[in-house]
This record gives C-alpha cells, structure tokens and sequence, in this order.
C-alpha cells in the first residue's frame, strides 16, 4: 500500500453543522473517529481537551454576526511536520479568503522566561516544563502553513493567528503571559485569556465577514505541498541573516537555551556543554545551521563541525557564490580539526552528528586523544547533535556516555535537551518507529502503524524501483538511489558512471557507486545514474530514495538477521570486526550487528516524501511486504483512504 504526502484535517464543517454536533455532544465521538482511521491513536488526554475546549468556542461562534457557513476545521495537520494545528475558522475578508487559526490551551498558570526569546514555563503532565509562548506556536504554525501550501499563496489566502486559554485567569499586576518580553509575538497573534470570549469572537468577526462553505479549508487541505526548502538550498539566504526555517515548539525552546548557555560561559567563565538528542528528521541540522547563523552574527566565533564531509562539501558548494572560500572554511570544519587547538579558542563549536566522532584523529588515526574531549576543551560551548541509533562504524565513538564522562572531568555544565517534532518522511513519527520495529532495532507501538502520509513500496524488481526514482528525480533532482555496502568500490571505476559496481545478474541490473571525482554527489544533476551509500547519505536528505537491501541483512525464521561477511571488502565500516572477533567474539557480534541495523535505519530514513525498497534476499522482501499488508488493514475499511488504495495497487511492483 502506497500513503500519498498530504496535509490533513481531522474534522471539518461548517459553523451550523459544528454548533449542532457541540450541542448534540456528538462533536468529540466525530473527532475520534476520523482520527484513529487518519492519524492513529487517540491519546485519552487530547480527549478530554477537546471536550474541554470546544465547548467554549461553541460559546465564542454561538453569534449571529459569525456566518453560519464559515468553515471549522479541528486537527490540522501541518505538512512535512507532526504538528497539528487545533482550530481553523474560514471565509472571507471583504473579498480577500480569511483563515483564522486558533491555538488552544488549557494551562492555568505561567511563568515568565527572561533571556529566552518567546519561552515560558508551565505544567505539563512530568512537571514544569519550557515550551513556546502561545502566541509564538500560534504564529509559527501559521507561516509554517504560508510557506508550504501552495494555494494559500496562490489564492492569497490571509492567515490570522491566535491562541485561546480558556482556563487562564489574566493577573492584575505583572501577569507573566503578557509580560512585555512577548510583545512581539503578541502582537504578531493576540492571546485571549478566560473571560477574553467577546474579545475573540470581535477577532473572529473582523477577519471571518462571510462565509465560504469550507472553500477555503479546501484550498488548504487540497492545496499542492510545495517541496520543503532542504538545508543546503537555503543557507545562503540563512547565512545573510533571513530567517528561512521557522522553528517550531521544542526547536525553539533548544536554540533559545543554546543562546542563553552562549552568553552564560562567557558571562561567568565557566565551560557549558549542551546535549540534544533528536532521531532522524528532527531538524538537528537546521536548527544547528540557524546556531551558526545567530552566534556569528552576534560576533561569537563559532564552527560547525562534522565527521562526515558529504554535507560540509554541500554546504560550501552552495555558498561559494556569495562568500570567499576562506570564510567558509572557517564556519564549517571536519571533526579532527581540534587535536591541537588552545583551550577555549572558539566561543562556541556546534557538531552535528555527534554520534559519529571518532576517538582518534588522522588518516591513520594516530593523532590526539578522542574527539569529543579535544571539541569540548578548545570550545567555551560546546554543543553536540547525537542519535546513537546511527552509529554506522566501529569507529564512531560519540555516546552519551563519553560526553558525560568528559563533561564532569572538565567540571562543565552539562545540559541535555530532546528533539520530537518530525520534518522528514513527511512528519510521520509513526514511519520512523515503524522502520525500528521492522528492523527489530527496538520493539514501538507502531507494529502495524506508520502514520497516514508517508509513501512506502517493496519492489521485486530493482529496475522498475530504479525507473520510478529516475522519473522521481524529474521534478527537481532530488531523488537518489541508496545502496547497503555489499559490493565492492572498485578503484578503476572511481570516476567513470559506466563502470558497473553494484550488478544483480538475475535481473540484468547494474550501476556504478556514486563518483569518487565529486564532493556533491547529493546534488550533482547526474548523480541519479549512481548509487549512493551510507557514507555519501548520512546528513542528508532527498525527496525520494530507493533503497538497496543487500545479503548483509536477511530473514529466516521469523527473524531479521545481519551477516557482516556479506559486507564489501572496500567498506571500512567494519575495519577491525575480524581481531575483535577472535579478542571478544560476544562484543564484536553485537557491533556489527548494531552498525548494519542502523546503517539501513539511516538509509530507509533520508526521504522526506517517500522510500522505495528492493530486497536481494527474497525472504526479507516477503517479510517487508507481509508488514506492509498489515499496515494496509487498518485502512482498507476507511473510506479516506480508498483513492489512495487505487493508486498504492497500480504502484506496487510484485
């Protein structure tokens, strides 16, 4: 079954029918429903929100002068994003369609953040916790919508932000939420308080004149996504101080605090070290591309660092037009780049993928003492972007653990933060745990659940997967195919596309590994006609891939089983398994099996819209499919997903 990228709305109708439905108390039933068949489970305290929270915008739409036929829309779901916008009211502005775009809370309390831009603290369920000021999250959720929905430009639809605390009792004196810090983003998009009704049914009523009968939550809904702006299209504008990504929620939160622990090591002297954790998509690179752009502009010396070249080389490529080499060599730097620098040298070094450092640095690994030690002692803040599940070498050595252990030997502040929200495999959380659950990385809720959006297939044939990424790849080349490290990189065949490395003889398919003469196979308008692998991959992200699963991942006995002799001899991912094997046989099985199992996490996880699979090992492919048909279960009865069925049985390759 194939799921098509779309932007989503749970609930929809007009003012009249939405009115009937509160007073009928069958509104929430008709919201559980169309979530569980749309988005998944339902969790109880959305519910009970809800049933909350509606009841009082029945009051606040319960006018005469708000047109019985405006649009309501519940649950909108955010394109590329897992965020879902709670309440849309739509219609028309004189002439001009009109979005009202409601964020409701039921928080009843707040305090305020000082040196934070637009962060508060309140209760949630583990406690008092930072998030976005409401009128932050309701303003960002609305030019998140601006900038990836076609026909709210086209139509030059009018989005009006606002967000509701029906529970929150406005403070005489001082009142945090209101605090002149958040004047901005108040202004930006009013926050209305309890007993605050009347002041939003006058917004409403402002921006909603007549009604449209839903045509503009049409528009929205069925609106073509534009393709999301990747990271190495933007940077130049980002780099010249536009803000291109809008950072949502928790991003926020954690850019903030990183700002904060850059002014704090150089207010007091004392060395900061921040940790955040995020899986595949999250936005750890952007958000650590916008800490570059913002340290540097505030005159810090700061870095982005890396252990793999592929997206330095991007980055540099894209920026050379506008900015002298030697300026970009400074702002972005290779992992190895710190074994002799003085200590506290740069106010602040920002390493992505921290989970690759290695420990020793060199060509032969000869040099320094360990990475993550030699990054954090040359640097005043010190901030490290990790997911251990993507440890792809026996040579990645960046943990937790070690960052910890370094941390209190250098007597550091050590803060740790979490990345959620989901901009790859089109906001689908739920694709993601999938992908571990299949792999057998780690048991998720999400045996037979990947989320409603995400385009997945099994081919049986690698050249009809190989033609649909090449017409992929039409649009705008960014589509690429993927391969497990399972054939070898001959050096003959380094520069030439016509050399054939990755052959399947059954069904007369070869082509060669990406170039060895090329820094930027991930955007090289030619690069489609070779095969990228994890070390050309990682960091990355495409539209669409197509994905090779080699023999070093097979299945037998109801198991997924890896196999690192199946691996290439070329491949120095495993350098070393074969000492290790006979010094530690128990240690070295786990390795290598951890680092296939992530590698194909990886790979499986580069596609913002889809990823398209091809088994060498026919039982692993029956084993996929037979996942697939169980995902596809729970959605066959649902009358949402029968257009998408149609077009999942003409595109699924047997």
């Amino acid at each position: 079954m194939t799921k098509c990228g779309v932007a989503m709305i749970v609930y929809e109708a007009t003012k009249s029918d939405f009115l009937e439905d509160v007073f009928k108390d069958e509104l929430v039933q008709n919201i559980c429903d169309n979530y569980e068949s749309k988005v998944g489970r339902i969790n109880q305290s959305e519910v009970r929100s809800w049933d909350n929270s509606m009841q009082y915008m029945y009051r606040v739409l319960s006018d005469n002068d708000i047109p019985s036929d405006a649009g309501v829309a519940i649950e909108f779901k955010i394109p590329y994003t897992s965020k879902r916008v709670d309440l849309l009211i739509s219609g028309y502005e004189e002439e001009s369609g009109a979005v009202v775009v409601v964020e409701l809370k039921q928080w009843d309390k707040v305090e305020k953040i000082d040196n934070k831009e637009a962060i508060v603290k309140t209760a949630f369920k583990n406690g008092l916790t930072e998030t976005t000021h409401p009128s932050y999250q309701a303003w960002s959720y609305a030019a998140l919508i601006e900038d990836y929905n076609e026909n709210a430009q086209k139509e030059n639809l009018q989005l009006y932000p606002c967000a509701y605390l029906h529970n929150y009792l406005h403070q005489k004196e001082a009142d945090p939420l209101t605090d002149p810090i958040y004047e901005f983003y108040i202004e930006q998009a009013p926050v209305f308080l309890k007993g605050d009704a009347p002041n939003l049914r006058d917004f409403i009523k402002r921006h909603i004149q007549t009604g449209d009968q839903k045509k503009n939550l049409y528009q929205i809904e069925k609106g073509k996504i534009r393709p999301s702006k990747s990271l190495q299209d933007s940077l130049n504008n980002m780099l010249k101080g536009n803000r291109e990504f809008v950072m949502i929620d928790e991003q926020k939160v954690v850019f903030e605090s990183a700002l904060q622990l850059a002014n704090q090591a150089l207010r007091t002297k004392t060395k900061e070290v921040l940790v955040i954790e995020g899986g595949p998509g999250t936005g750890k690179s952007v958000l650590a591309i916008n800490l570059l752009v913002e340290m540097t502009n505030r005159g810090l010396v700061s870095q982005y660092v890396t252990k793999n070249a592929a997206p330095r080389n991007i980055y540099s490529t894209k920026l050379k037009q506008d900015f002298r080499k030697g300026h970009i060599d400074n702002l972005f730097k290779g992992s190895g780049s710190y074994v002799d620098a003085p200590r506290d040298e740069f106010d602040c070094l920002i390493v992505d993928e921290a989970h690759r450092l290695n420990e020793k640095s060199g060509l032969f690994s000869h040099l320094g003492e360990n990475q993550t030690k030699e990054i954090m002692a040359s640097s005043k803040l010190a901030i490290y972007f990790i997911d251990e599940r993507q440890r792809v070498t026996l040579k990645d050595a960046g943990s937790m653990n070690e960052i910890q252990r370094f941390a209190e030997a250098e007597g550091a502040n050590l803060t740790t933060m979490k990345l959620e929200s989901q901009f790859r495999c089109n906001g689908s959380d739920g694709f993601l745990a999938w992908v571990d659950d299949v792999l057998q990385i780690r048991e998720t809720a999400n045996t037979h659940d990947m989320g409603a959006s995400y385009d997945f297939r099994v081919y049986g044939d690698p050249n009809e997967l190989k033609n649909d990424i090449m017409k992929l790849n039409e649009n705008n080349n960014k589509a690429r195919m993927l391969a497990g490290y399972c054939w070898n990189w001959d050096k003959e065949g380094k520069a030439d596309s016509d050399y054939h490395d990755v052959v399947l003889e059954d069904f007369g398919f070869a082509m060669s590994w990406n170039l060895g003469n090329t820094d930027t196979w991930a955007i090289d308008q030619d690069s489609v006609n070779e095969i990228g692998c994890i070390h050309t991959a990682q960091g990355l992200e495409f539209d669409y891939v197509g994905v090779i699963i080699g023999d070093d991942l097979i299945y037998r006995y109801g198991e997924v089983i890896t196999d690192s002799t199946k691996r290439a001899k070329t491949d120095n991912s495993l350098r070393g398994i074969k000492k290790m094997q006979k010094e530690d046989p128990e240690k070295a099985a786990q390795l290598a099996d951890e680092i296939i199992r992530n590698t194909y996490r990886t790979l499986l996880t580069r596609g913002q819209k889809g990823c398209f699979i091809y088994c060498t090992d026919k039982d692993l492919e029956n084993y996929f499919r037979e996942r697939l048909e169980k995902v596809s279960q729970d959605y066959e009865e649902n009358e949402f997903f029968k257009p998408m069925m149609e077009v999942a049985e003409k595109k699924q390759r047997y």
